[in-house]
């Protein structure tokens, strides 16, 4: 199966996961033995299921860049979770690249592996993992007691990043006396103390309430604003996706079906499978100013002095045109005007969609 990646990403990548194999069964390195396991994937994982190996990734390739949240998800057993831990070795390839900040971590030595973990790699999972005998504090600082810090120099940054995530004042708690997403971010406190260059999270709200769920995603974004961390988060809930993500990777089956924006992967979807996730999803949540600008107009035409980023969804666009009927200019990154949106001219984006989403949906049953 050739990945689809439709998101244009063009810099220079943190992380680079390149054709990685976890295959489990009793001999799984037999099947890497003189063959190229690049050029038919998908035959080649179908062959190990029907001799009783299990392909749980299956020649996954993606990049992470510098800043970016990256989010992988997939339905239950698709290799999402298998494939975070790959890049992290908690499970070991079985072939293929990781490679980080220059050096392939599947090469490394054991002590450098530690080295990496404790200084340069931050993970958050779903169990919480904390230790019930000690406090907030002790909690949050222990990597920094491995990394061999006196104590004084991890309390100061212990408190820092307590404060951080909005836990000042609870220091001196105990897991067993804090609530569900306080014990979470203790749990996030505790993989940003070690001040990570790559931050990896494996469905780490999944186990909150809806609303304590939603308040920690608000909580995981400004976190990014101010960190602007390298970022792997796992997820199975598209909405979840759609709200963090720059970019992100959809897996069945071991295998990544396809790469780009939320943007890309709702409005041009590689396969049935991926549009199912999107089903639901309104267009207005995902096309963007940019993709509603009146045609045929340069920016030096008539652009309003208002300007809302190129950015912005039209969602959030819409109830701004309701007090700006003359229209609204629309900036790109650098603040250049690219032109201007109006009402009519997203609602005609808007009914553009739709008639695609509709056309994709009739084309397979007419065939």
């Amino acid at each position: 199966m050739a990945t689809a990646d439709t998101s244009g990403a063009k810099a220079a990548p943190i992380l680079t996961c390149r054709n990685v194999w976890k295959v489990y069964g009793s001999d799984p390195d037999s099947y890497f033995a003189g063959t190229d396991p690049v050029s038919n994937p998908a035959a080649l994982a179908a062959r190990m299921r029907e001799e009783g190996h299990i392909p749980a990734c299956a020649n996954v390739s993606f990049d992470v860049k510098a800043g970016e949240i990256f989010v992988i998800m997939g339905l239950s057993g698709s290799g999402k979770s298998t494939i975070v831990r790959c890049l992290s070795r908690l499970v070991e390839p079985t072939q293929g690249e990781v490679i980080f900040e220059g050096r392939d971590l599947l090469s490394v030595s054991p002590r450098e592996l530690i080295d990496l973990r404790r200084h340069k790699i931050g993970m958050v999972f779903q169990n919480f993992g904390l230790m019930p005998h000690l406090n907030v504090i002790d909690n949050v600082a222990f990597p920094l007691k491995l990394q061999g810090l006196s104590l004084s120099d991890r309390r100061t940054r212990a408190e820092r990043v307590i404060e951080l995530v909005g836990l000042d004042g609870r220091e001196a708690y105990f897991p067993r006396e804090l609530s569900g997403g306080q014990q979470q971010r203790v749990g996030i406190a505790r993989s940003l103390a070690v001040e990570p260059e790559l931050w990896l999270l494996d469905e780490p709200f999944s186990a909150l309430d809806p609303l304590i769920r939603r308040q920690m995603q608000d909580e995981f974004l400004r976190l990014q604003q101010v960190l602007k961390k390298s970022i792997v988060f796992i997820t199975h809930d598209f909405l979840e996706a759609l709200r963090i993500a720059d970019r992100m990777a959809i897996m069945r089956d071991g295998q990544v079906v396809q790469i780009g924006t939320p943007a890309d992967l709702i409005i041009n979807p590689a396969d049935d499978y991926v549009a199912e996730f999107s089903r639901d999803v309104p267009v207005a949540r995902v096309l963007t100013a940019r993709d509603a600008l009146v045609e045929g107009v340069k920016p030096a035409k008539a652009v309003p002095a208002n300007t809302v980023p190129a950015t912005m969804t039209v969602e959030t666009l819409l109830p701004m045109l309701a007090t700006h009927p003359e229209g609204l200019g629309v900036s790109g990154a650098k603040g250049a005007v690219l032109g201007f949106v109006t009402a009519e001219s997203v609602v005609a984006a808007l009914a553009h969609e739709a008639h695609k989403q509709e056309t994709q949906a009739v084309a397979p049953q007419e065939a």
